[in-house]
């Protein structure tokens, strides 16, 4: 099938806005502002639909609900190698296996989504899965600190960066007026995944053991990865002429290197939170399985907060919906988590409604990316934006474990969290902050712009 066609007959060329990504139009030229040039794409040759496009979206939903659905299993294994294998580290050391593993996810797809323009699905997805399942079997068995960082956080990591760019790229090759909703359905992986994995790894830890309880995660994953290997297909065919060779090229663009930031901040917002909010809770009288049960609740409420979003941005503009999402959770993180205290209503209550509002976070940041960028240079592209996430949350999930230990610096259980709470709503405000800056040099100031 031949390549989606562009409206320049220059291929160097970037085209002018004729529309917006959504497939809406603005006709008014009312302001002075010249809007940055962003690449756009012929919708006519997008199937947006049909069997073998939503086939794709399930092969996508099965290789994402392995990995994102162990990113929300990140604070629940952190308490619990705190209070056993680990019980001698502190906290903040304890996150460095979770942040290197962050790192990682993101900062390979910088070389994986190269790969995966120019060589196609194979290449990428295939290592990453067994690599993965790989993972948490040496999880299970895993005693030492070095073991923990060498197992899980490097190799389980970098498995995971060969996962992402196919499974989000291949969703780019079939859909494009409904891209948003396309990606919101696979990324409900995420909130499923962290239903089920948490409720099995809550159930059998105690019952059959660490070990085996990790064992079975892996066995599940494979099962995951296997459908996913079978239905997910590219539409265009590999470039191999432009090779696997990194390209950092892209951020000399102002909308990309904007948009970039934009996303890793509330990426950062989201697994600062996410990471401890289980901690938080029981040290503040959310004892027992409610501790635990608040990733089930976040995981629930990430459903239809990845669905229902990325319904309305396909009408509303991607970049909007992204805008007031952020602004939405950073109001939640700094009034309702701010002052919950030991209120438990509060507590739960932010979790759900955090689960909702940040899903976009997750579902429409490689919606964003796509809609400044050529389908067959998505990979690439993405992978840069990954990179700099990936070196984000390196530092940011251990900054966010020092402040706690600052703030707690003569007691073993931390209670003053307010420090931590401040630098995950800051990290929310700059992420709406930078999003409204790449909306206004792409497409111009006007508010009610679709975008």
């Amino acid at each position: 099938m031949s390549r989606a066609k562009h409206t320049s007959n220059d291929p160097q060329k970037i085209p002018p806005i004729t529309d917006d990504a959504a497939g809406g139009s603005d006709t008014s030229s009312g302001d002075n502002n010249t809007p940055t040039k962003y690449t756009q794409e012929d919708p006519s040759e997008f199937p947006d639909g049909g069997w073998r496009a939503w086939s794709v979206v399930l092969g996508s939903w099965c290789a994402l609900l392995p990995s994102f659905g162990l990113m929300n299993l990140t604070g629940i294994l952190e308490e619990w190698l705190a209070e056993h294998q680990l019980q001698n580290h502190s906290k903040a050391s304890i996150s460095w296996i979770f942040s290197v593993w962050f790192f990682l996810f993101y900062l390979g797809g910088i070389q994986a989504g190269p790969v995966f323009d120019s060589h196609g699905v194979k290449y990428t997805l295939l290592p990453g899965c067994i690599g993965f399942t790989a993972s948490m079997m040496i999880l299970s068995v895993a005693r030492a600190y070095y073991q923990f960082i060498l197992g899980f956080s490097i190799l389980g990591g970098l498995s995971a960066s060969a996962i992402l760019p196919p499974a989000f790229g291949t969703i780019n090759h079939w859909f494009y007026k409904r891209r948003g909703l396309a990606t919101g359905v696979s990324c409900t992986a995420g909130g499923i995944g962290g239903i089920i994995f948490t409720y099995i790894f809550g159930t059998l830890q105690d019952r059959i053991g660490f070990p085996w309880a990790a064992r079975v995660l892996g066995f599940a994953f494979m099962c995951f990865f296997t459908v996913s290997m079978l239905l997910i297909r590219t539409r265009l065919p590999s470039n191999k002429s432009k090779g696997c060779m990194i390209d950092l090229r892209s951020l000399r663009e102002p909308a990309f290197t904007l948009t970039s930031i934009a996303v890793t901040a509330a990426e950062v917002s989201l697994m600062v939170a996410l990471t401890y909010l289980p901690s938080y809770a029981s040290s503040h009288g959310v004892t027992g399985s409610l501790s635990y049960e608040l990733v089930c609740i976040f995981s629930a409420a990430s459903i239809p907060g990845r669905v229902i979003p990325g319904l309305l941005a396909d009408c509303w503009g991607r970049f909007n919906v992204m805008i007031a999402t952020g602004s939405i959770c950073t109001i939640l993180i700094l009034a309702l988590w701010f002052t919950a205290n030991t209120t438990k209503a509060a507590i739960v209550s932010f979790a759900a409604c955090f689960g909702f509002w940040a899903g976009p976070a997750i579902s429409l940041s490689p919606v964003c990316v796509a809609q400044i960028s050529r389908t067959e240079d998505y990979g690439k592209r993405y992978g840069t934006t990954n990179t700099i996430m990936g070196i984000c949350l390196l530092v940011a999930i251990p900054v966010a474990g020092e402040i706690l230990k600052a703030q707690n610096p003569s007691t073993h259980e931390e209670t003053v969290y307010w420090g931590l709470i401040v630098f995950s709503g800051l990290s929310y405000a700059c992420s709406a902050l930078f999003l409204i800056l790449a909306k206004g040099v792409s497409v111009g100031w006007r508010v009610t712009r679709v975008f």
